[in-house]
């Protein structure tokens, strides 16, 4: 664990450091929770509308049976069943988005093809209650940008976190402080706060495709991935901070789910033609930081190269001094783009025109500054570039 901290010098680290190695108490003597969960259904969901209750059957069964897989297949297995039914936390705000299909599907829950609503389950809390819970799956699985089926590992961009919060509270009556409301509605569908301050910072939801290849986790570069060890630490740690430090899953069921993660395959890009002269241009403008064969970067670029707001790369929180470029596996699906999900499409992020005063597009009003690399591009040039990252 210490060996994967790229610093030592933020609250992600230093939190991690406090926690874990202290015999009888902190993180690695926190009780193991392997709880009994159900995806959530229509039909269930309809269930809960019509009790008020979680509808959590007396048969439903605990994640892991307790006994560990006997090949690499069954543990891929047991880890998608982690990635799509092992709860983070109770959250209770997509009751009142489970009451509303429509406000629902505004919010971005999405139903699959045999019923379920990937992300969310009913579980039996550690306090014994049955809750609705969420899990991976709830920021990474999406349908394919054609409608076709869901797909795992797609970032679900128009999830609106922000959004169903603000709901939550509407429906039960309770005045927001305006300045609350203004910051989760600042964040739009796709990105989330989930730093550990009190600043705001929403990033954007990442797809986990080529996961493995990636030698840095995370858009600030918290940690250095040159072992799996480092994903695990990374899995377990969001499950014991999701859940309040309550408790932590059981180490063979984050393992599981790293094993599931490394396998996720993106689709294929379809129709897109390769170009030639795109590549050229790739290769003059952007592989210099985006240098491996997920397109990610193997180092940090420093904050000040790149000029993009600096504050996830220089805050406290999870501050490295600089940000990871981001793998351009299937990037043309990808947008919005930056670590803070400011710019909506490929497009923008190569025009000027977002550099404006008066720009309008991006998450804000204003400019958006920084990440300047092939801004000038001639026509024929950018769009060669375009056409090329369309078939990553």
């Amino acid at each position: 664990m210490e060996a994967s901290l790229t610093s030592r010098h933020n609250l992600y680290a230093e939190t991690r450091l406090g926690s874990y190695g202290l015999a009888d108490r902190g993180w690695d003597a926190l009780p193991e929770w392997n709880p009994r969960t159900e995806r959530v259904t229509r039909a269930s969901a309809a269930r809960f509308v019509q009790t008020g209750r979680a509808p959590l059957s007396e048969d439903a069964t605990p994640i892991w049976s307790g006994e560990a897989p006997g090949s690499w297949e069954a543990w891929r297995a047991l880890g998608e069943r982690v990635f799509f039914e092992l709860p983070l936390r109770h959250e209770p705000f997509w009751e009142t988005a489970l009451r509303d299909p429509e406000l629902a599907a505004r919010l971005g829950v999405i139903v699959d093809d045999d019923g379920t609503m990937p992300g969310l389950v009913w579980m039996r809390d550690v306090d014994g209650r049955a809750k609705i819970g969420i899990t991976c799956a709830l920021c990474h699985v999406d349908r394919a940008s054609d409608g076709g089926p869901v797909i795992a590992g797609r970032a679900r961009r128009e999830l609106d976190y922000g959004r169903v919060r603000i709901a939550h509270y509407e429906a039960r009556g309770r005045a927001l402080a305006p300045d609350t409301r203004a910051r989760w509605e600042s964040w739009g569908p796709g990105r989330a706060d989930v730093i550990e301050d009190v600043a705001d910072t929403p990033i954007a939801i990442p797809d986990l495709y080529g996961l493995r290849h990636e030698r840095l986790l995370t858009q600030a570069g918290t940690l250095s991935h040159a072992s799996p060890l480092a994903l695990l630490v990374r899995q377990e740690t969001q499950y014991i901070q999701a859940n309040h430090h309550q408790a932590r899953p059981p180490r063979e069921l984050v393992f599981a789910l790293a094993v599931y993660l490394y396998a996720l395959e993106p689709p294929r890009p379809s129709g897109a033609a390769h170009s030639s002269a795109g590549a050229r241009v790739f290769e003059r403008e952007c592989a210099r930081c985006h240098d491996n064969e997920v397109g990610a970067g193997d180092a940090l670029v420093p904050a000040a190269r790149v000029g993009t707001d600096p504050e996830l790369a220089m805050g406290h929180a999870r501050g490295t001094g600089g940000y990871r470029p981001s793998p351009l596996v299937r990037v043309a699906d990808a947008a919005p783009y930056l670590h803070d999900g400011s710019v909506p499409s490929l497009e923008e992020l190569f025009g000027r025109a977002r550099f404006d005063e008066g720009y309008t597009a991006g998450r804000r009003p204003g400019p958006v500054r920084g990440h300047s690399y092939g801004t000038t591009l001639d026509d024929a040039e950018r769009q060669a570039l375009l056409t090329y990252l369309a078939s990553r």
